[in-house]
């Protein structure tokens, strides 16, 4: 499905967003000159500026946005205040986190519950106990697995959970189960934690993975693992009528204002969006030209080389340019 895209909110947020976002729009750019791009500012960099991390003013600019393309953010150290991505994902109904991992011979998409289990936001911390209660609805589970569903088609849908312990797990299963037969799509199940080590030995035997929230959080950090660090791993964050784009990655202060970030998860939650607009040349053209710049010997720190965010990006581009100049000769 097309999604017309005109106006898009770009919130850098802060540590490493400052940095990799900055190099991803330039590219987005390419792609879509008439584009509208809308800052906007969130994360601890406004916490400690005015003690909110994000308003409801700039909620309402999200909202108004076709789609985000979101850095990375601090959670400011405070009881009462929640992961703002979380919040963002609660307030725009973005049910579906996609995060696709792909390399020699496989090709894997997690596809995460975004709303509920243990990112309810339910919760209650005292001196000598703290509950976060994990919430799983027929609704939001019936409907991530339509969507599992949908990606899968022909390919084998993999249900992770653990059943054999929690109940909400087998609520969760029996729902993708039921719908996965609807459907028509061939079904397995594994439980998470074997999941976790079988996709790291096995990464062939994998399709499409739906699982729940906490669980599709841990499961894709693993597999990063595959496609070479965090550094590497888009997103793309589902709704109904708005989607937002980021790297998986967190806001990594350590390594913060240092120019060493590696921008390709930001780079190819670009192509992601480009898809989610249904310009798949243009997507295939951004994934193309990360790999042929990584192939080249250009990486950055965490991938080995010396390469700096900026130097990584510009070679990019440059990429993308030769690409288009030879697609403007043939």
């Amino acid at each position: 499905m097309t999604h017309i895209i005109r106006k898009v909110a770009v919130v850098e947020g802060d540590g490493i967003g400052h940095e990799v976002i900055p190099v991803a729009l330039e590219v987005l750019k390419v792609f879509c000159p008439g584009m509208e791009f809308i800052p906007v500012e969130a994360g601890y960099d406004r916490f400690e500026r005015t003690g909110e991390a994000i308003g409801k003013g700039d909620i309402g600019l999200l909202k108004e946005s076709d789609a985000v393309l979101f850095g990375a953010v601090t959670t400011p150290p405070s009881p009462e205040y929640r992961s703002v991505v979380v919040r963002i994902r609660k307030e725009l109904d973005l049910f579906a986190n996609i995060r696709p991992v792909i390399g020699p011979g496989f090709d894997i998409t997690i596809v995460r519950e975004n709303l509920e289990g243990l990112y309810s936001g339910i919760e209650e911390i005292g001196p000598d106990r703290a509950t976060t209660l994990r919430v799983l609805t027929k609704i939001e589970c019936e409907r991530i697995a339509r969507f599992a569903c949908g990606l899968a088609g022909n390919r084998c849908l993999t249900i992770g959970h653990k059943a054999n312990v929690l109940k909400s797990d087998v609520f969760f299963r029996d729902i993708c189960v039921r719908t996965a037969n609807l459907e028509g799509v061939a079904w397995k199940e594994r439980f998470i934690d074997a999941l976790c080590l079988d996709v790291l030995q096995h990464p062939s035997r994998y399709d499409i993975i739906v699982t729940t929230n906490m669980f599709g959080d841990i499961l894709s950090d693993v597999a990063a693992y595959l496609a070479g660090g965090l550094g590497m791993l888009p997103s793309a964050n589902i709704g109904e009528h708005q989607a937002l784009f980021e790297p998986v990655h967190g806001s990594a202060p350590d390594i913060a204002g240092k120019g060493i970030a590696n921008p390709a998860a930001a780079i190819r939650s670009v192509a992601m969006l480009l898809t989610y607009a249904g310009d798949q040349e243009a997507a295939d053209r951004v994934e193309e030209a990360v790999r042929r710049t990584i192939n080249r010997g250009i990486k950055t720190p965490d991938l080995g080389g010396n390469a700096t965010t900026a130097g990584f990006g510009e070679a990019v581009l440059t990429e993308i340019e030769t690409g288009l100049a030879w697609k403007r000769r043939k």
